[in-house]
């Protein structure tokens, strides 16, 4: 496969990856209120302060992985999160739905971890930046 082609892969790859953490960051911010009912109906301490870093993995880090940046730690730390929310608000596994969501976000924690080992390829922010240094040092 021409480089081209894996770079595309790379970026579609993060984007879809992405959307689902954007998706649901937008919906707890058009709905706190629900989200942290929910959160405090798990028992999870300080409902606000795990909302609000919900939001920062699901808005910020999923940003920041569209774009490519930071990209091995945006992914690795997004990783840690959807296993932390498999464990703790998708433990029913004899429910069914609840195990399909357990599992779903086992499966995209494997996804980020490939991201994290692989980093984002060329079209990202990333890239970008390393160029940049490279030239800064070539000049120095």
């Amino acid at each position: 496969m021409r480089i081209e082609a894996n770079n595309t892969l790379d970026l579609v790859g993060r984007i879809l990856l992405a959307s689902l953490f954007i998706t649901s960051g937008i919906a707890k911010v058009s709905a706190p209120e629900a989200t942290l009912g929910y959160i405090e109906s798990i028992g999870i301490p300080y409902p606000l302060l795990s909302l609000l870093a919900a939001l920062a993995v699901e808005l910020g880090l999923a940003t920041a992985l569209v774009v490519g940046l930071k990209t091995r730690q945006s992914a690795l730390a997004m990783a840690g999160f959807s296993v932390a929310t498999a464990v703790l608000f998708h433990n029913q596994l004899g429910d069914t739905n609840q195990q399909i969501h357990f599992l779903k976000n086992v499966a995209i924690a494997g996804g980020l971890l490939q991201v994290a080992r692989i980093g984002a390829g060329a079209f990202s922010l990333d890239a970008v930046l390393n160029r940049h240094r490279r030239v800064q040092s070539a000049v120095a």
